[in-house]
């Protein structure tokens, strides 16, 4: 249900901000998404699965501080991001 090394190091590259950029809330936020992608997918033939279901949540509560967080210090990178990300808002 994790991503692969393969998946997780292009959205590393791809959303990162500079070289070796590995941490920035864009990067973070981007590999959230990913997973979250994956245990909805999950969800879909494994509906009772509750334990799994308490990581998605707190999967879902990661990702929405670390967007509130952007969005404070910089609306420009926040906006840009849900935009490349297909999030809503």
């Amino acid at each position: 249900m994790s991503i692969t090394a393969e998946r997780k190091e292009a959205l590393i590259r791809e959303h990162a901000r500079g070289e070796g950029d590995t941490g920035s809330p864009e990067v973070q936020v981007a590999i959230l998404t990913a997973r979250i992608a994956n245990l909805t997918e999950h969800f879909k033939g494994h509906a009772k699965d509750n334990h799994s279901r308490r990581g998605l949540l707190m999967l879902v509560n990661k990702r929405r501080s670390l967007l509130d967080y952007l969005r404070r210090k910089d609306e420009g990178r926040y906006a840009e991001l849900i935009g490349r990300l297909g999030l809503r808002k």
